[in-house]
C-alpha cells in the first residue's frame, strides 16, 4: 500500500507530471485513502490534521473532475482564514495549470473590484466565508454553477463565528454538488454541520502512526507579569531552539511585544502577524519567516489559524490561550512530520488554577507538577535547562454518464430526507 502511486488512484497524466515536478511522487497516507473516493463522486467526511497533505488530498481530484470547458466557477473551497486561503492556492496552482484550469482567492485586506474580476473568471474559488457573501452581495459572480465544495479546517469556522455565513453560502450551492468536509474533528458541532453538508458520506480519519509523530516537550513556567518580558527573551536565546511561534492575545500586544523584543535583544528578529495587518503586511511576515529571515513570529490565535510552517521547533504561550482546543492547536504548531518540538506557557499566579485543568485534561500532569508553584510578584524564571526530550481520469469519459446518474440520485436522496 505504501508504494501505491498517484496514478495508481486514478489520476491524470498531467496532474502526476506536475506533481512530479515538484518532487512529489508518492502520495501521503490521507491522500491514499480519500483520492478514489472523491474521483468516484462520493461525498467524504475527513478527520485529519493540519500538515497531513490534506491540502492535495482534495486539490488533486478537484482539479481532475473540474473541466475547462466547465461553466464558472465550478468549485468552491471555503477556508477559514486568508493565509490558510492562500496557501491552498499557492499548493494547487500548479496543477490546475496542468489541466488549463483557474483558480483564484478571496479574501479580505485586497481590493473588491480587481478581486471579483479575477474570482468571476476563475474555474476554482478558494474564499473566506466574509470576504465572499460581500462578493455575492455585490453581484460579482454567483456560485449557481458549483457543482464540487469543499469545506477545510471545518471545525476552525466554527470556532471563528462563521456558521451562519457558511450556511448562507452552502444554500446557494446546487443539492446535487459533491460535498468534501475535512475537519480535526467530527465530534459534536463539526459533526453536526458534516451531517447536515453532505449525503450518504464516506467517512474517513488520518491519524499519523507512532513513528511519524514527534514528541513535544511542554514546560510550564510560573512567572510574574512584571517578568515575562525578560523570560521571554531568556528562551529567544537560547542557542538550541530554532522557527518560534509565540502566542499572544491582542493585535496591539503583538505589535507592543515585537517592539520590545527588538530593544531588549539583538539575537532575537521578531515580526507580529493579526488581524489588522493588510494582507501584503500579513504575507510578507510568514514569508520572512518561513524563509529564515525572521526566527520568531508573534501572532494572535485568530492570524494563526491555517498557517501550516514547517520546521517550527518551539512554541511559546506568552498569554494564556481561552481554552484546552485553543492550547492544542497552539502547540500543534510544532512537533511535526516527525520531528521534535516544544511547547512553552507561562503561568501567572491569577492563571494556575486554568492552566492547571488544561494540563491535567490533556495528561500533562507530570510537567505540571514538575513546574512547581506561582512565583512571588517580583520573582523572575530564566530557566537554565533546555531538554530536547520533553482517478480515476482515465475513467473521466466513463465518468460523465455516471455523474448524471449520481446527481440523479443525490436529488432523489435529498428529497427523502
Amino acid at each position: 500500500m505504501s508504494k501505491q502511486s498517484f496514478a495508481d488512484l486514478g489520476v491524470s497524466n498531467a496532474v502526476v507530471n506536475s506533481l512530479r515536478e515538484r518532487g512529489i511522487e508518492a502520495p501521503f497516507p490521507i491522500q491514499r485513502q480519500v483520492i478514489e473516493d472523491i474521483l468516484e463522486g462520493d461525498d467524504v467526511l475527513v478527520q485529519s490534521p493540519t500538515g497531513s497533505g490534506k491540502t492535495l488530498a482534495f486539490g488533486v481530484p478537484l482539479v481532475d473532475l473540474v473541466q475547462a470547458e466547465d461553466p464558472r466557477p465550478s468549485a468552491l473551497i471555503l477556508a477559514p482564514t486568508r493565509e490558510l486561503a492562500s496557501q491552498i492556492v499557492d499548493e494547487m496552482e500548479a496543477i490546475c495549470h496542468a489541466r488549463a484550469l483557474s483558480i483564484a482567492a478571496v479574501y479580505g485586506g485586497v481590493g473588491l473590484q480587481q478581486q471579483a474580476r479575477r474570482a468571476a473568471r476563475a474555474h476554482i474559488i478558494v474564499a473566506c466565508p466574509g470576504r465572499l457573501e460581500d462578493q455575492l452581495q455585490r453581484g460579482a459572480f454567483s456560485l449557481k454553477n458549483v457543482r464540487y465544495l469543499v469545506l477545510d479546517e471545518a471545525d476552525r469556522m466554527l470556532d471563528m463565528g462563521f456558521k451562519p455565513a457558511v450556511d448562507r453560502i452552502v444554500r446557494q450551492v446546487d443539492d446535487s454538488r459533491q460535498t468534501l468536509f475535512f475537519s480535526a474533528t467530527l465530534e459534536g458541532a463539526a459533526g453536526k454541520l458534516a451531517n447536515a453538508y453532505t449525503i450518504d458520506p464516506k467517512t474517513r480519519v488520518n491519524k499519523p502512526s507512532p513513528e511519524k509523530q514527534g514528541k513535544i516537550e511542554h514546560r510550564f513556567i510560573h512567572v510574574s507579569h512584571e517578568a515575562k518580558l525578560e523570560t521571554l527573551v531568556g528562551e529567544l536565546e537560547n542557542p538550541d531552539r530554532g522557527r518560534t511561534l509565540v502566542f499572544v492575545r491582542t493585535k496591539h500586544g503583538a505589535d507592543r511585544l515585537v517592539k520590545k523584543l527588538g530593544k531588549r535583544s539583538r539575537q532575537v528578529r521578531a515580526v507580529a502577524m493579526h488581524g489588522n495587518k493588510s494582507q501584503n503586511q500579513r504575507q510578507r511576515a510568514l514569508a520572512d519567516f518561513e524563509d529564515g529571515r525572521v526566527d520568531t513570529l508573534v501572532a494572535t490565535d485568530v492570524a494563526a489559524r491555517g498557517i501550516d510552517v514547517a520546521d517550527v521547533t518551539h512554541v511559546i504561550n506568552f498569554d494564556m490561550p481561552e481554552d484546552q482546543d485553543t492550547f492544542v492547536h497552539r502547540v500543534g504548531r510544532t512537533g511535526r512530520a516527525g520531528a521534535d518540538g516544544n511547547g512553552i506557557s507561562f503561568v501567572q499566579a491569577d492563571q494556575t488554577r486554568e492552566f492547571g485543568k488544561i494540563a491535567r485534561s490533556l495528561g500533562l500532569h507530570k510537567e505540571w507538577e514538575a513546574s512547581g508553584g506561582p512565583v512571588s510578584i517580583h520573582s523572575e524564571s530564566h530557566p537554565k535547562k533546555h531538554s530536547r526530550s520533553s482517478s480515476r481520469q482515465g475513467n473521466r469519459s466513463k465518468g460523465q454518464g455516471g455523474n448524471r446518474k449520481r446527481q440523479q440520485n443525490r436529488s432523489r436522496r435529498r428529497n427523502e430526507r
